[in-house]
């Protein structure tokens, strides 16, 4: 499979240590794991922080050539913050320097032949970097160009850093859309008259049907997820772990999903390998941190 991801590289930073990630980083690098081609777009400052992340892409494995440098901007930083019960929270200064990605450089009519050439299959974005027009334009016109490839959009909804219409569009372009719960409720209390009843199902099926969504994938932490699919919503458990913390994990859940979409398995195998990635993401410190398919399966068995 072969997959290009839009969207930030930065650093998390918590009180003790900063760590590598970015959601679409972090989805990269758990592809990469999974013998999947992935490429990023997105870029750095001229910083010391820049030539880090760009070293790190490299010992990851993943192609940096569709990252670019920018000297006017520093490399981007999340703020974590963990609640009591181990909930991250993210302040993320802007601009930074992903939000300067040369979209004018990375030209549609391009990377449509280049595309072609390598036989593309997804895309996958996030909310955070679509919040810049012309990043948001960059998207539209190259998943509107690559009719073959399919998208995917991993919500990621960062308090000040999306609103309602962006969120919108996005859907309409994507084959699979993720989200977590409290994202889910947000977006039905938005969207659907006062008063009204929320529940996971209806939401799901009010979303795929006005935005011709084809799967909805709702992760529900150590519960697991649910997935609407052919009108029809599937919950499946999740796996108790001893959680270090959440950061990644919702990464390498999105990451294990489309692998094993892409893949044509039954709807519980994905699930099951999905909830089982994110859970042992959740049990080590970072958001990428090592892991294999032997780890997978004995935590599935």
């Amino acid at each position: 499979m072969r997959v290009w991801s839009i969207g930030e590289v930065l650093w998390d930073v918590f009180p003790d240590q900063e760590r590598f990630g970015g959601a679409p980083l972090n989805v990269c690098a758990n592809l990469r794991r999974m013998g999947d081609e992935a490429t990023l777009f997105s870029a750095v400052g001229d910083d010391e922080r820049g030539k880090l992340a760009l070293a790190k892409m490299s010992e990851l494995g993943l192609d940096t050539g569709h990252v670019h440098v920018v000297e006017a901007l520093p490399t981007g930083v999340s703020i974590v913050r963990m609640s009591a019960a181990g909930e991250p929270s993210y302040e993320i200064p802007r601009p930074a320097a992903f939000d300067a990605l040369e979209t004018g450089e990375e030209s549609p009519v391009r990377l449509e032949r280049e595309a072609e050439e390598i036989g593309l299959d997804w895309l996958y974005f996030g909310s955070l970097l679509q919040t810049s027009h012309s990043i948001e334009q960059f998207t539209t016109q190259l998943a509107q160009r690559l009719s073959s490839t399919r998208c995917m959009y991993d919500m990621n909804l960062r308090a000040g850093h999306w609103n309602l219409p962006l969120v919108q569009r996005l859907s309409s372009l994507a084959t699979v859309v993720k989200l977590n719960e409290d994202e889910a409720e947000t977006l039905f209390a938005l969207t659907q008259p006062s008063g009204a009843t929320y529940s996971l199902e209806e939401f799901c099926r009010l979303w795929a049907g006005a935005y011709g969504v084809d799967t909805v994938c709702v992760t529900l932490g150590k519960d697991g997820c649910a997935v609407y699919q052919q009108h029809e919503l599937h919950r499946f458990a999740g796996y108790a772990v001893v959680v270090q913390d959440t950061v990644g994990s919702g990464d390498a859940f999105a990451a294990a999903f489309l692998h094993g979409f892409h893949q044509g398995w039954p709807l519980e195998q994905i699930a099951r390998f999905a909830n089982a990635l994110g859970a042992i993401v959740a049990a080590r410190a970072g958001a990428t941190p090592e892991w294999s398919m032997v780890d997978c399966l004995a935590l599935m068995q």
